[in-house]
């Protein structure tokens, strides 16, 4: 609400919901002041989901491949989804989907450069080449993040080389303790010639 100052007339995309009850695990449709004009994503049927934002849109689809118009969407959003797709050229397509169909949009992921990943809550394991990772969540009781599938965590780099040449992207940081728990990603509308990437942030390429 503060990066976008939406309006009421402002049709969202939020890319990555779940089916669950639990309303803080889709907390964009519990909080936005009108969710009438939210359109919803996630990979299936969502009963649940459906029942509990009855005003909210919901549409069955894979974010790597929207089924709507390009610009379709004032304001687009991802929260914690992207590090779940798959490989970076899965990941990349799912940026890709969100830059075309919105004009300004909010992606963010956990930073893989915080010692602690919030998924397993175990420290440093996701630091480990996947070679490794993988078998040691799998001793460690923590097997259905052992894929890259289920859980393929990015860095500042990683993350903003996922954005198409031209896309004017600002980079946000969650802190805690003064270390990087969460980057966010802000998009502009304004494109940029050529290849270059714009990072309005001064310290988004560090």
């Amino acid at each position: 609400m503060a990066e976008f100052r939406p309006g009421e007339g402002d049709a969202v995309l939020d890319v990555g919901v779940t089916d669950t009850t639990w309303r803080s695990s889709n907390f964009l449709e519990s909080l936005y002041p009108w969710p009438a004009r939210i359109t919803a994503v996630g990979i299936g049927p969502m009963p649940a989901f459906e029942r509990s934002f009855p005003e909210v849109t919901f549409v069955p689809a894979d974010g790597r491949a929207l089924p709507f118009p390009d610009k379709a969407f004032a304001i687009g959003f991802s929260n914690a989804v992207i590090e779940h797709v798959g490989d970076r050229e899965d990941q990349r397509r799912l940026v890709a989907e969100l830059v075309r169909t919105c004009r300004r949009a909010f992606i963010a992921t956990p930073n893989a450069g915080f010692p602690i990943d919030p998924h397993t809550l175990l420290p440093f394991v996701h630091w480990l080449p996947r070679r490794y990772r993988d078998p040691v969540l799998r001793r460690l009781g923590q097997g259905r993040w052992a894929s890259e599938a289920a859980l393929h965590p990015l860095g500042v780099r990683e993350f903003l080389g996922l954005f198409p040449p031209g896309t004017r992207v600002r980079l946000i940081r969650q802190r805690v303790v003064g270390l990087t728990t969460v980057l966010v990603a802000v998009t502009e509308p304004d494109q940029l010639p050529g290849d270059q990437r714009s990072r309005a942030s001064g310290s988004s390429s560090r």
